[in-house]
């Protein structure tokens, strides 16, 4: 009897989760697959907007812009946090856990701030650009191709970094010991046997690098100036000021989606061959450096963590200073925060309710769906798995128009509301709390739940006194980072958003196009607190002073 209940109870579970996601999920991804084969006004069956795309370079070049900045953007991440992880893991570097630090923050940032802050700095009326003329020094344009680039490198090589280093603290010192009794150079030692151990994590963290760059919309909106990307050609072409094109946006946004399953599932089958298993019985010391090479390893850390840092730093600093709109007339007030609070304090409050409402429907989400994969592994569960997995590579502004076609009429409508921009964050960042959740639920053994029933427990009471207590760790820690994403979000909230139910990252955005700088960087600087805020909550509730991703 108890097994039967006990297969009631997740069969139950499992049949609302499917329906919830079927209509919250599928139902709209369908909806934007249909529009982008159907006419608007005729309703009849059409390739008009995929041969409109294909037939005009304007469009097409938004594709090749992406992939060349994206790809570019990637490469270069590589290059610059693959030897910041090894010198980072590999030497005693003074300040180490400081800059360790300082690297998580700067990426769980708003990757729009960083642009913001750049032009600030390399803009046309710049700090930087302003000195560097007076003594006759012309610097090239923070605009467009070049301007994208450094604000997505500065602010994702910290993925690359986090991945190698914890493969690197994976491998075990006897490997690299080896190498180097058979004769080896230390060169020769990381090409041979360091570099392909860390490859597929490598490339894990490149291909997460590439399909945040291709699927972000703040940075190139704000700094692109005619270099336009997909995800920008996507929000023009959806609401264009001239009677946007929700069927063409919709085959826009196909296209797009398509190309990024392709390059996730490629990447996973070149991955999955290479894949070690590594267990560090004996990882390998830190060791002390000497002479010159002590002095170019911290300068190499010192100066890529302080760039990466300067976004935050900008940010905060000009936000207490006096301006007039784009300039600053000098001398330092609070009254870009009081503005803030006058104009803007629902917003601030609207971030705040929405992420933390988002972040408990996650939560309750996680649980039944982790303890499905994990625990009741059937070719359903992985189904469920797959299925919630799949927004993390859908870019933002796709989740945004497919959300704005399908609730903007029956069954039911949400658009203007509060609930369409919270289920969109649900939508979006369940896979953040999924990956630790689950990961903690194969470090609790079966045997305990087990006992549990044995001794009279309902299944279903056994899974929330014991089996969800137990979870606990892992779930916070996830949802923490899923809130500061959450109540950073723009590319889909850009979208969803109306008068009332703006966000901060709206507000920000909507600031800085209209040169608002000094109130930008007001709310810029509540947002960044908030995220360290959230981020040192983090780290006290789970004793660890890095994030896995």
């Amino acid at each position: 009897m108890v097994k039967k209940a006990n297969l009631d109870f997740w069969l139950i579970i499992k049949i609302v989760l499917f329906f919830l996601l079927a209509f919250f999920l599928v139902y709209p991804m369908f909806n934007l697959f249909k529009g982008s084969f159907f006419d608007v006004e005729s309703g009849k069956f059409s390739l008009e907007y995929y041969k409109e795309y294909f037939s005009r370079s304007y469009y097409f070049k938004a594709f090749r812009n992406s992939m060349t900045v994206s790809s570019l953007a990637t490469l270069l991440t590589v290059l610059v946090g693959a030897p910041l992880a090894y010198i980072m893991t590999r030497f005693r570097i003074r300040g180490k856990r400081f800059l360790a630090i300082l690297i998580i923050i700067s990426l769980l940032s708003p990757p729009f701030i960083g642009a913001y802050s750049w032009i600030m700095l390399l803009g046309r009326s710049g700090v930087i650009t302003k000195l560097l003329s007076y003594i006759g020094i012309n610097i090239p344009s923070i605009y467009g191709f070049k301007g994208i680039l450094l604000v997505f490198v500065l602010k994702l090589f910290p993925y690359v970094y986090l991945y190698v280093a914890g493969a690197l603290k994976s491998i075990d010192s006897s490997l690299e010991e080896a190498a180097e009794s058979l004769g080896s150079t230390n060169i020769r030692k990381i090409m041979t046997v360091t570099f392909p151990l860390i490859m597929p994590t490598m490339l894990g963290g490149a291909l997460l690098v590439f399909m945040t760059a291709l699927a972000d919309f703040g940075t190139p909106m704000i700094l692109g100036e005619g270099y336009v990307t997909m995800p920008v050609l996507i929000y023009s072409e959806f609401v264009g000021e001239v009677g946007g094109s929700a069927g063409f946006a919709s085959a826009i946004s196909v296209l797009l989606v398509l190309f990024i399953i392709v390059v996730f599932y490629l990447q996973r089958y070149i991955v999955n061959k290479r894949t070690y298993e590594m267990s560090a019985l004996r990882p390998v010391e830190a060791r002390e450096l000497k002479g010159s090479k002590k002095f170019f390893a911290y300068l190499y850390c010192y100066v890529i963590v302080g760039l990466a840092t300067i976004p935050q730093i900008v940010v905060v600093y000009t936000s207490f200073l006096e301006t007039n709109g784009p300039i600053f007339t000098g001398g330092y007030s609070i009254n870009s925060y009081t503005t803030v609070i006058r104009r803007m304090g629902d917003s601030i409050q609207n971030s705040f309710i929405y992420s933390i409402v988002a972040v408990v429907i996650m939560i309750i989400v996680t649980l039944f769906i982790s303890y499905l994969s994990v625990r009741r592994k059937s070719f359903s569960s992985n189904m469920l798995d797959t299925m919630v997995m799949l927004p993390y590579i859908i870019p933002g502004t796709v989740i945004g128009i497919t959300y704005l076609i399908t609730f903007n009429s029956r069954p039911l409508i949400l658009s203007g509301t509060a609930a369409i921009i919270i289920l969109s964050l649900v939508i979006r960042r369940t896979p953040t709390i999924i990956r630790s959740s689950t990961a903690i639920l194969y470090q609790i053994d079966p045997s305990i739940e087990e006992a549990s029933i044995s001794l009279g427990y309902h299944p279903a009471k056994t899974f929330f006194k014991v089996t969800v207590v137990m979870m606990l760790p892992g779930i916070f820690s996830g949802a923490i980072l899923a809130w500061i994403r959450s109540i950073c979000e723009l590319s889909s909230s850009i979208i969803l958003y109306s008068g009332s139910t703006k966000t901060m990252a709206v507000a920000i955005y909507v600031e800085v196009i209209r040169t608002s700088f000094g109130t930008a960087a007001a709310i810029s600087t509540i947002l960044i607190g908030s995220t360290v805020i959230a981020l040192m909550l983090f780290f006290k509730l789970t004793g660890r002073e890095e994030i896995s991703l």
